[in-house]
This record gives C-alpha cells, sequence and structure tokens, in this order.
C-alpha cells in the first residue's frame, strides 16, 4: 500500500461579513456543521472602506497519523509525502480568478460546532455553546488575533487560476512537525493571501473592535466566493483529507537472475534480491543491524553449504541496504555456469548465517527486438467483494499476447509469469467512472506496482473507498519504444462493503 489517507476530524468557516442588514457582522457565528466551506474577501460593500473576510478552520486525527508513523503503516520521515486535499464545491456565486490562498498551521486548540447558516450567519455562539467563531476559538477561549492565531511558518501558497480547481498542497514538513511534537497539532487555517484579503488601516495598527483586520498591503478587489466540500459532504470522495503518498514497489529479481552480459553495463547487470523479517505477521527491524561496519551483509554461492562465491562484485561480500521496518536488500552481478545460485544473508561480523535463500541462474542472450508488445494479463486472486477494514493484496499473471507454446511445453512446462519492472495501477468508481486513484507514474509513484519471483503485484488498502459500491482497476505498463505507459484493455471490477460492526 503507497497511499493512505485521513479525512477531517473538524471543520468550520469562520467571518467578519456583514448581515444581510449591512447593519452587523457575523462575527459570532459559527459554520462547523455546514456541508461546504467558503474563504473569500469584499471590499467596499457596506461603505467605501468597508471589509470583509471569510476564513477557514480544518483539523485532522494527526495522533492516527502519528500511531501509522510508529507502527510503520507508513514509511520513517524523507520516505514519503503528506499532501492537503480539498475539492471544489460548485456554486452559483461568482468565483474570482487569479487566486492566491494560504495555508497556515493552527496554533491554538479550536472546536468545531455545530452552526449551518452560511448565509445570514443566524448560528451564533452564545455562552456555553460549543463552536469556533471569528472572535473565539471556543466557548471558553477567544483567538489572541481575530480571525485566528496561526505559526509564522511553515506558510503554504496555491495559485488557482479560473478558481473552480482544487486543493492540493504538499504540507509534508508541516506534518513532519506535528508527528515530531514541535509544532501544536491543531490544523491549519486556509485563507486568501495577505494581498488579495481586503485592504484595512485601523487606528494605531492594532486590529478594530469591529472585527476588521489590519492589512495596509491588502487589495481593494474583492475575491468572492471560492467554496470548497466540507468533511460533512455526502459527497464521500469530496470531503478534505490529508493523504500520505510513497514508493512501496519492491523490486525483487528473484524470480529473474541472470549471468552477467558483456552486451549490457554494469549497471544493467545488477540482480537485486529482498530479505523480510517478520514476526507472528508483523515486519521487525534485525536488532543488532545497522549501518556502516553493523550493516547486514550477503555473500552468493553455487551451494547451499558455501561452495564457491560466484559474484563479480568488489567486495566479494555485499552490504546490504535497509529499505524500510523489517525489508533489506542486496545487489549484485553474476559470474557462473551453475543454474542455482544461494544467496546467505550474514550477521555484520560474519558470523552467523541468518537467512539462506536460492534463485535460478538464467544466461542472458541476444534475441530479436519486438517493438510496442502486446500482453494478456490476468488478475489471479480477484475476489468480489471486499470488506473497508482489509488490505488486499493483487497479483497479475502476464504473457505474451503472441505467445504460442508447442504440444510438448504445454504437456511438460509451468510458464512463468513475464515481469514487467515498471508497472501502475488505477481505480475508479463503476456507476461514475469517478478516477478514485489515478496512475502516479511522476515523482511519488505511489501507485507502482511491486514484483517477485511469482511476478507483480500491489497491495491495496480499502478503507480508501466508499462502502457500498463497485470499482474498477486498470494496469498500465512501461513501453521503451514509446517512453511511456501503456494502459492495458483490461478491467477487473470488485466491491466494497461495510461489515454490520463496524
Amino acid at each position: 500500500m503507497a497511499i493512505k489517507k485521513y479525512f477531517a476530524n473538524a471543520d468550520n468557516t469562520i467571518t467578519n461579513a456583514f448581515r444581510a442588514s449591512l447593519q452587523s457582522r457575523g462575527v459570532d457565528a459559527n459554520m462547523g456543521a455546514a456541508d461546504v466551506l467558503e474563504t473569500f474577501s469584499i471590499y467596499g460593500q457596506a461603505s467605501s472602506g468597508s471589509t470583509e473576510l471569510s476564513r477557514i478552520l480544518i483539523n485532522f486525527p494527526v495522533d492516527e497519523i502519528i500511531a501509522d508513523r510508529a507502527s510503520g503503516a507508513t514509511p520513517e520521515s524523507g520516505k514519503a509525502k503528506f499532501y492537503l486535499n480539498l475539492y471544489n464545491a460548485a456554486t452559483n456565486q461568482t468565483v474570482p480568478r487569479h487566486l492566491y490562498l494560504s495555508v497556515r498551521a493552527i496554533s491554538r486548540e479550536w472546536q468545531e460546532g455545530t452552526g449551518l447558516d452560511m448565509a445570514e450567519y443566524k448560528d451564533v455562539v452564545a455562552q456555553g455553546d460549543i463552536g469556533s467563531t471569528w472572535l473565539s476559538a471556543s466557548s471558553t477561549s477567544a483567538w489572541t488575533k481575530m480571525g485566528g492565531d496561526y505559526h509564522a511558518t511553515p506558510v503554504y501558497s496555491e495559485y488557482f487560476d479560473t478558481g473552480v480547481e482544487n486543493l492540493s498542497v504538499d504540507v509534508t514538513s508541516l506534518v513532519e512537525e506535528w508527528i515530531a511534537g514541535t509544532k501544536n497539532k491543531f490544523g491549519v487555517g486556509i485563507h486568501l493571501s495577505a494581498s488579495q484579503e481586503a485592504y484595512y488601516s485601523g487606528s494605531a495598527g492594532t486590529d478594530s473592535t469591529s472585527g476588521q483586520l489590519n492589512n495596509l498591503s491588502g487589495s481593494k478587489t474583492s475575491y468572492y466566493t471560492k467554496e470548497f466540500f466540507a468533511r460533512g459532504s455526502e459527497f464521500f470522495f469530496k470531503r478534505p483529507t490529508i493523504s500520505v503518498k510513497w514508493d512501496s514497489a519492491k523490486k525483487d529479481d528473484r524470480g529473474q537472475i541472470y549471468t552477467e552480459s558483456n552486451l549490457l553495463s554494469t549497471a544493467d547487470n545488477k540482480n537485486t534480491l529482498y530479505l523480510y523479517n517478520s514476526h507472528n505477521g508483523r515486519l521487525k527491524d534485525i536488532p543488532v543491524v545497522g549501518t556502516g561496519a553493523d550493516a547486514l551483509t550477503v555473500k552468493i554461492y553455487n551451494a547451499a553449504a558455501g561452495g564457491s562465491q560466484i559474484t563479480t562484485t568488489t567486495p566479494a561480500v555485499i552490504t546490504a541496504g535497509r529499505v524500510s521496518k523489517g525489508i533489506y536488500t542486496a545487489s549484485f552481478a553474476v559470474d557462473s555456469t551453475a543454474s542455482i545460485g544461494y544467496d546467505r544473508w550474514f550477521n555484520p561480523g560474519l558470523t552467523q548465517v541468518y537467512h539462506t535463500g536460492n534463485f535460478y541462474i538464467r544466461d542472458r542472450q541476444a534475441s530479436t527486438y519486438s517493438p510496442y508488445p502486446n500482453y494478456v494479463t490476468s488478475l489471479t486472486n480477484l475476489r468480489a467483494t471486499y470488506y473497508s477494514h482489509e488490505t488486499a493484496r493483487f497479483r497479475f499473471y502476464v504473457r505474451q499476447k503472441d505467445w504460442s507454446p508447442t504440444i510438448y511445453t504445454v504437456a511438460t512446462t509451468e510458464t512463468d509469469t513475464l515481469i514487467i519492472e515498471s508497472s501502475s495501477y488505477q481505480v475508479h468508481r463503476l456507476i461514475d467512472n469517478t478516477v478514485i486513484i489515478p496512475f502516479d507514474t511522476g515523482s511519488d509513484k505511489s501507485t507502482e506496482m511491486s514484483y517477485d519471483v511469482s511476478g507483480n503485484y500491489f497491495d491495496l488498502s480499502m478503507d480508501l473507498f466508499e462502502p457500498g459500491y463497485s470499482y474498477g482497476l486498470k494496469v498500465s505498463y512501461y513501453d521503451d519504444s514509446v517512453l511511456s505507459y501503456v494502459e492495458q484493455p483490461s478491467v477487473w471490477k470488485f466491491r466494497v462493503e461495510k461489515l454490520e460492526s463496524q
């Protein structure tokens, strides 16, 4: 699994905008139960210099993010990226163009509230009520500065050309601070940039008692209005999330080890093997293994008990690398006429063998080049239904479309699956073709498939999908002929349900 989503657990819109009468402001209004979130700036509506602002507050289950990092469900720092995702909500109001929104970390604990009215701001937070407003973070605590209290850093900026785009911001640095405990985990505020929030000059450079914010660098142009779906939206996939993405592909060559060839470069002659250290179904780091002189070591032999080493790697003792918790790799080239090789994994001092594996060795030969290959792909372990608490592994069998075995081959040989070294997957909802997980073949490679001796595979967490719907799965393979991924024609269908006990 290389994608995980954390849905917002609180959100609200706060505003100092005038009510319809233009006589009073909604500074005491709460909109925590509304199904949309709204940010805007209005200049000169009530008078020639009047200012009206609206800001968004969102919080997320940071403790769950921290727990997943600690358990290894998500990678350690530096190996994953976190994205804040909000989805545009269509409105019959004017949509501002060329918009810049700022995303800032909130520095004070705040309450969501139960208000709904986003038109007249009638759902006020009275004494003893729960909820945040333009003036107050909670029923018992006022903001230090009206409009919300925010950390000075980090500040993220997102540009909207047409005004109807979704928001997707890389907030990795902030989430890492939440995990480390160096930043208050009170969520984020989203509002127009300082240059686009309305201009206002108050006395002595301080906030006015009317709820207006001083902004000497602000705009005298209105930006009304940008709306996003809130966590209370009926649209499951439009709710605010923080998603974590990482490249979890494990490319284990145990099923395709080749002897060294003069036809290939040093890098292309390298083979990579994986070691998985698990206990009771959970991956565990080997206690004495570290880095440098404490690193796990590997030797490749032509016999299980030792024999002769058959690598061209210098030195012959290979230093293994740690991929993530409990997972290690070793890369090497093979120079041997043996048909089977044996990988022996040692402790750092080479005094103890932790594991001995084996692999078939193939002779690499020059062959006829076949551009634009066509494949037949089968999903061998597909189920009709999955439950939202599951993480499923999907395994694929791949062969050339024009493969024509002889009668002898069919009768005597179990055909190995082809291994596609660069492959990706996509999932969409069948009822409306909404793409839930797009092909991610960019830098994140969050949908890159793994492979091992049994072929290509990937793990998929079913809590990414709304229960009660059917979904379609597609794959794409990288084609060197066109230097691009080519989508394969097959669509595999499955349904996600929720257990009654969930």
